[in-house]
């Protein structure tokens, strides 16, 4: 395995063919560390209203999307997503002993207030023919 930045290189099989193709995942560590980040601001942030949390949460999401989201590391971003909102259900359950927040009611929420989960950049072959229009596929 190889360390790239924050995303490292694996080798993985391509779903057509089953041939052998570099993947990309992001680091358990970078995740854990981030996760960990938000919910002491969730702690910080447990008194303010469901729409200022979701508002705080859609740009950490947001943002930690646009950095992660490149070609197969969708599981990824799908996990950090489902690791959020569980960590934002037990901050409101916490806020109150009388607090029934059921996960139904949670998913509500974070389909309102969390974006989905979505690969936002390109292939490398592809960002190269977008920088070099001059450069043709198979020439």
């Amino acid at each position: 395995m190889q360390f790239v930045g924050r995303v490292p290189h694996i080798c993985g099989q391509a779903r057509e063919g089953g041939y052998y193709r570099l993947t990309r995942k992001s680091r358990r560590d970078r995740m854990r560390e981030k996760l960990r980040e938000v919910k002491e601001e969730l702690r910080k942030r447990w008194h303010l209203s469901i729409p200022e949390q979701g508002k705080w949460l859609n740009r950490v999401v947001r943002g930690y999307y646009s950095y992660h989201a490149v070609p197969t590391n969708y599981g990824s971003l799908v996990a950090f997503q489902r690791h959020v909102i569980r960590l934002w259900l037990r901050a409101l359950r916490r806020r109150s002993q009388k607090d029934r927040t059921t996960w139904k009611r949670m998913y509500q929420i974070a389909k309102e207030w969390l974006p989905k989960p979505r690969i936002s950049h390109p292939w490398p072959e592809q960002r190269f023919a977008a920088k070099h229009p001059q450069w043709e596929p198979g020439a």
